[in-house]
């Protein structure tokens, strides 16, 4: 048991520094693997833990590239469906959607790798669209930062200012849906003492995503970021399918 429990840390670790990097991930790939050891309310309020740690942690280490504006116009409509999402977490079936998601994703990355010059344009309404649909799929399956990363990557920010203000709005989602599934009691008692060590570990896993990111050339950092999104939509996908 006890060598479970640590392995259940060690995969948050990892899946922080995986998410430090490419902007997103950890909630993509840590909520499945979190299934194997807990139900899925517990693990979908764990891993949120988990994702608010490491983004404190990005936000802060990458705190010189952080742009307001996009803050602003992604994290206010986030916010409201977020909330919407996590009032429906016991309502709907998550299935369909996790395979929707995963499909329009990876359909957007290869297609921006074939066609590198791609890019959702930069407008007010695009992002504000785009900040109300990951809002409600996070606080609905506990995962958006994938569309998060599809939306602001096409926007040709350099890597830290990409990290740190996909970093800031995950902190405002987080700190929104989290109280909201602590309220409807989806983390049982037993699972109270998680919480202090996957804050912890989510402060390190940023810090180690920092030096990797920092050994990264710009010119190579969309592409690996665009890699990340294909094989997050297949993870996706191959849930979602796996629970139909």
């Amino acid at each position: 048991m006890n060598e479970l429990i640590i392995l259940f840390f060690i995969t948050a670790f990892l899946s922080i520094v995986i998410g430090t990097v490419a902007g997103f991930g950890t909630s993509t790939i840590f909520l499945p693997i979190a299934l194997l050891f807990v139900d899925f309310k517990t693990a979908l309020v764990l891993v949120a833990i988990s994702h608010i740690s490491g983004s404190i942690g990005a936000t802060t280490f990458f705190r010189h590239g952080l742009d307001k504006k996009l803050i602003l116009l992604f994290g206010v409509p986030s916010v409201v469906l977020t909330i919407l999402g996590a009032y429906l977490v016991t309502y709907i079936s998550q299935d369909v959607l996790q395979i929707i998601l995963g499909t329009f994703i990876l359909v957007f990355s290869i297609y921006s790798l074939i066609k590198p010059d791609f890019k959702v344009p930069a407008a007010r309404i695009n992002t504000i669209i785009g900040g109300s649909l990951s809002g409600f799929l996070q606080g609905l399956v506990g995962i958006g930062g994938p569309l998060r990363g599809a939306f602001l990557i096409s926007y040709n920010l350099d890597k830290f200012k990409y990290i740190a203000t996909l970093a800031a709005i995950a902190v405002i989602i987080d700190a929104t849906r989290i109280p909201i599934y602590l309220a409807n009691n989806l983390l049982e008692p037993l699972f109270y003492y998680y919480i202090p060590i996957l804050a912890v570990i989510g402060i390190a896993g940023s810090y180690t995503g920092k030096r990797i990111v920092n050994k990264i050339p710009p010119n190579t950092f969309k592409k690996v970021v665009l890699v990340a999104l294909a094989l997050a939509s297949l993870l996706l996908i191959y849930r979602g399918l796996n629970q139909i």
